[in-house]
C-alpha cells in the first residue's frame, strides 16, 4: 500500500468534517491577514506562535513553501451561541487534538511535518515569550493567519464547506515532506 492510501485511511477514522491535499505553491500570502492580527487580536505580541515571533510573512512563506506537500484539515462542533467567545474557543482543544492525531499519522509514515493550527498557544498557563524560548517548539502549531495565509480562500479553492450558524468550523494546514 502506497504511503498516500495509508494516510487516506488513517484520516479516514478520525472526526474530520474534510480534509484536502493541496501544493503549498497555491497558497495566498498577504500582510492584509497579518495586519488583521495586529490590530484585532489581543495574542499579538504576546506568544512564540503569533506574530511577530513567527516571522514575518515573506519569512513564513519561505518556511512553507520549504514542503512540497500539504494537506488542509476541517472539524466542525455546534455551540449554542456562536457569539459567545468563551463558548465558542472552548470547542479549539477539540480541533487541536484531531491535529496532532493526523500529524502523528503523518510522521508515523515517515515524513517531516509543520502544521498551523488555531492556536495562539494554549500549552503554557503563560508563555515564555518574549523573554525566554518556546517550552514546547515541537508541541505548539503557530495560528494560520499568523502566517498571512487567507484560510477561506484556500478552503473554497479546496472545496472545503465554511459553515454558518452555531457551528465553529477549524481548519489546520500540515505541510510535510
Amino acid at each position: 500500500m502506497e504511503k498516500r492510501e495509508e494516510l487516506e485511511q488513517g484520516l479516514a477514522k478520525l472526526p474530520l468534517m474534510q480534509y484536502a491535499f493541496f501544493k503549498p505553491g497555491e497558497l495566498t500570502f498577504t500582510q492584509r491577514v497579518r495586519a488583521i492580527c495586529e490590530t484585532e487580536c489581543p495574542m499579538y505580541a504576546t506568544t512564540w506562535a503569533c506574530p511577530p515571533a513567527v516571522g514575518t510573512v515573506e519569512e513564513c512563506r519561505a518556511r512553507c513553501l520549504q514542503y512540497p506537500e500539504a494537506l488542509m484539515l476541517s472539524t466542525v462542533t455546534e455551540v449554542a451561541d456562536i457569539e459567545n467567545l468563551t463558548e465558542t474557543l472552548a470547542t479549539r482543544a477539540g480541533h487541536e487534538a484531531v491535529t496532532r492525531q493526523a500529524v502523528a499519522l503523518l510522521e508515523g509514515l515517515g515524513y517531516e511535518t509543520y502544521t498551523l493550527s488555531t492556536e495562539a498557544c494554549a500549552l503554557c498557563d503563560h508563555c515564555a515569550y518574549p523573554d525566554g524560548p518556546c517550552r514546547h517548539p515541537e508541541k505548539m502549531y503557530p495560528c494560520v493567519e499568523s502566517h498571512g495565509i487567507l484560510v477561506t480562500e484556500l478552503a473554497e479553492r479546496c472545496g472545503m464547506d465554511f459553515f454558518n450558524g452555531n457551528l465553529v468550523t477549524w481548519y489546520s494546514l500540515v505541510f510535510y515532506r
